[in-house]
């Protein structure tokens, strides 16, 4: 007896098709995983080196060969007095704009507006770049108290104390463009006998005063690190210990660092345009004093974080180091006031 051939089953092949399919899909979906993967983790690492880059401090400038540059002079005896002053705070606020990344304490998108330490450095940069301008204008370019003050310098320094985080219109940027513009007319004037710079022994003392409370302060800030700020508090009579922040630790760290990094460039053109005062008076010591121990303050630093060690242990603390720096330069500042003032 012969067995009649079974007929072959019809769902073979379509169960094949249908698992080939899932495989070819599954493949697929693998490959645009490890596709959005890799395209995430190279925006990581450029953002971080971006970051990076962005987060360097900016070199130290040379404000008097800047000055010869500017007003196209030989010999910086040439140069008119108050041409390098000006200057030394034109290239602050230029520096604050044009440095890598630009200015980052109003920026709104990534990687600047997850920037921190720079920031911090830009407004004490700013903080120093408005003391000068101040000085300038209501003490250093009048003739004395009553005078009618210069109308360059009455535009620029408003300018400079627009906010820093202003990021709509008008942007922190445009502002202190418009400071850099005004401030570059006085210079020019100044080229042209047109404008007044009266480097005076009072009008220095006038910023010096202005420069000894800012040290004073900032280096109280950087102490409280490790709490050794004390106040006294009038109504229970007793010392209270105040500490910074774990968080806001490198904030004020680098906006010292900011801070002392403009004033040396000021204080280099202190040190030009009121060379008879200080001669006159043996002040130059005291003041190339003051300098030296603010760029002393400018160390690289070698750790990635800013270290908060305590007492002789492990770990430095940065910040107590930085405080050294300042409050020696605030007492070389207090003695160089008190020069001027005996007269």
């Amino acid at each position: 007896m012969s067995v009649p051939n079974k007929p072959p089953l019809k769902d073979a092949p379509k169960s094949s098709g249908l698992l080939s399919s899932i495989d070819s899909f599954s493949l697929k979906e693998r490959g645009g995983l490890w596709l959005g993967g890799a395209i995430a983790t190279a925006l990581i690492i450029l953002f971080v080196a971006i970051s990076e880059y962005w987060s360097r401090e900016p070199p130290r400038l040379d404000v008097l060969e800047t000055a010869v540059e500017e007003a196209k002079v030989q010999d910086p005896k040439e140069l008119p007095l108050g041409y390098t002053y000006a200057t030394a705070l034109i290239d602050i606020a230029q520096t604050l704009l044009h440095k890598p990344g630009g200015f980052l304490s109003n920026d709104m998108f990534p990687p600047g507006v997850f920037q921190d330490n720079i920031p911090s450095w830009e407004y004490g940069a700013l903080t120093a770049l408005r003391d000068g301008t101040s000085a300038l204008r209501n003490h250093i370019a009048r003739a004395q108290s009553q005078s009618k003050e210069d109308a360059d310098l009455g535009k620029a320094e408003p300018f400079f104390y627009f906010d820093h985080r202003s990021w709509q219109l008008p942007s922190s940027e445009s502002e202190y463009d418009k400071g850099i513009e005004a401030m570059e007319h006085y210079r020019e004037r100044l080229v042209g006998r047109d404008a007044q710079f009266y480097s005076r022994a009072d009008n220095l003392r006038q910023y010096l005063e202005i420069l000894e409370k800012r040290l004073g302060s900032l280096s109280n800030r950087l102490s409280a690190s490790a709490g050794d700020s004390r106040q006294m508090s009038t109504e229970e009579n007793r010392a209270i210990v105040t500490r910074t922040s774990w968080i806001n630790i490198d904030d004020v760290f680098f906006e010292a660092r900011g801070y002392c990094w403009a004033t040396i460039h000021i204080l280099r053109a202190v040190e030009f345009d009121f060379r008879d005062i200080l001669g006159n008076k043996t002040a130059l010591v005291s003041l190339q004093s003051i300098i030296h121990e603010l760029e002393d303050g400018q160390a690289p630093y070698l750790s990635p974080v800013i270290l908060n060690g305590g007492g002789f242990g492990l770990f430095a603390n940065y910040s107590l180091t930085l405080a050294n720096y300042i409050a020696r330069a605030n007492a070389a500042t207090i003695d160089l006031r008190n020069l001027l003032q005996q007269g």
